[in-house]
């Protein structure tokens, strides 16, 4: 049987070991996640037989055949891929059916690139039938652009010898942003990728957001909304700042629940990635009170809807350390997923923050400030120890990491202060087994 992947081509993600894990575990798997990240390959790799909902042969006879017979499409050599399955709804019914039916782990495998509003509320959940993955956009691990000297896994198990990792460009790390992680940009020079991300924005404002509820919105506002969101990546922008922000740049008005509308079409295509409150309580009320820290689901595509070169990232360091943020953070995600954690932002109510926060399974949690510049490391260090010092004098849980990564650093070591410096290979993996 021919496959839209080439196995012997295939080029290894992440998330592999997680997807084998998955399908020993759950009759299916479903990977979630944006357009053009990979889902189909790695979905492909693992599969022994496919079914693509949106194979247009025969004008496009595998969808009315879906349509007609949902049940029908599953037979096939198991773990069967059945990508897009959204785009007829009751097969994920009849997936959770013959994964009853059959007893069996690991049948099959569905991808989605929009999370659809089931018209039909009798269909179910799939709990504990289909197990769910997020899969993002290419790691700078993954792409071939790492050193992959550090490994965060071990980082947040306080063990990380001293390395010198080597000199980082900073033309590289603007290259990197401006690029971004999907795949068909990875081999392209930043300008050519961009042209990637631009014609991202264009097919989900064109296609993607009118069909995902058959609803025709104002792709206008929702391309201002877009670039409101680009101008505050990495910032817990309210939905009022962001409201305001499209009066007062593009002086159009668009009133609190039209953006709430757009917003929750954005997260349904898997178009945002935002980071979650933390609280080291877990009963605690922040991480419901205070506000997500938004990103898209990859900087490039902030960096497209700013017209955001290379160049224009060097002569703007603001703009330019937000967006390394968002690279960053993108990649502590994929890594931290491989080995059961997830990944947060902390702000409390005197304004105290930290970039990113890595909550291990057993509870435990590591506190990670992110700086381009390596002048701005006695400052993340001085932050994150007065945090320590603020939440241990109230009897809080205190994290068991600190650490800065530092875009500009070409060194991972321990301060006298104990907390680490790692550079921007601290979300570099020596191999994909490390992280497992």
């Amino acid at each position: 049987m021919k496959q839209i992947v080439d196995k012997q081509k295939y080029k290894a993600r992440i998330m592999d070991e997680l997807v084998e894990r998955y399908l020993e575990t759950f009759g299916a798997v479903c990977i979630e996640g944006p357009k053009w990240c990979g889902k189909t390959w790695i979905s492909s790799y693992h599969a022994n037989s496919e079914f693509l909902m949106a194979d247009p042969a025969n004008n496009f006879q595998n969808r009315h055949l879906a349509e007609l017979s949902p049940s029908l499409v599953l037979e096939g050599e198991t773990p069967r891929l059945i990508d897009e399955w959204q785009e007829v709804e009751p097969i994920w019914d009849a997936v959770r059916y013959a994964v009853d039916l059959r007893g069996k782990k690991g049948q099959f495998i569905l991808t989605g690139s929009s999370t659809p509003k089931l018209k039909d509320q009798r269909v179910h959940s799939g709990a504990g039938r289909i197990g769910r993955l997020r899969m993002r956009t290419m790691s700078l691990y993954e792409s071939g652009d790492s050193s992959g000297k550090v490994s965060l896994k071990q980082l947040c198990e306080g063990d990380m010898a001293p390395v010198m990792t080597g000199d980082v460009d900073i033309k590289d790390l603007a290259n990197y942003i401006v690029r971004g992680g999907f795949p068909a940009a990875i081999d392209l020079p930043a300008a050519n990728a961009q042209l990637i991300s631009q014609s991202y924005i264009d097919t989900i404002l064109a296609d993607d957001v009118g069909r995902i509820d058959g609803i025709k919105y104002d792709t206008n506002k929702m391309r201002l909304l877009l670039h409101s969101l680009a101008r505050n990546e990495s910032t817990t922008a309210t939905k009022k700042k962001l409201t305001n922000d499209i009066k007062q740049v593009d002086d159009e008005m668009v009133d609190n629940d039209t953006v709430t509308r757009y917003l929750d079409v954005f997260e349904r295509l898997y178009l945002l990635d935002n980071q979650k409150p933390f609280s080291s309580n877990i009963r605690s009320s922040v991480r419901i009170k205070q506000a997500e820290k938004r990103h898209f689901c990859d900087p490039s595509l902030a960096c497209a809807l700013l017209n955001a070169t290379p160049d224009k990232l060097i002569n703007d360091l603001e703009t330019f350390g937000f967006l390394f943020e968002a690279l960053c953070e993108r990649d502590i995600k994929i890594y931290a997923q491989s080995f059961g954690a997830q990944v947060f932002h902390y702000q409390d109510y005197a304004g105290r923050e930290i970039d990113a926060v890595v909550e291990l399974n057993d509870g435990r949690w590591c506190a990670f400030e992110i700086k381009l510049g390596a002048n701005q490391i006695d400052k993340a260090a001085a932050n994150l120890l007065e945090i320590y010092d603020k939440m241990a004098s109230e009897g809080g849980k205190t994290p068991s990491v600190m650490c800065v990564i530092c875009g500009m650093s070409n060194a991972a070591y321990k301060r006298p202060d104990g907390v680490y410096v790692g550079p921007m290979s601290i979300l570099w993996t020596k191999k994909v087994e490390i992280l497992c």
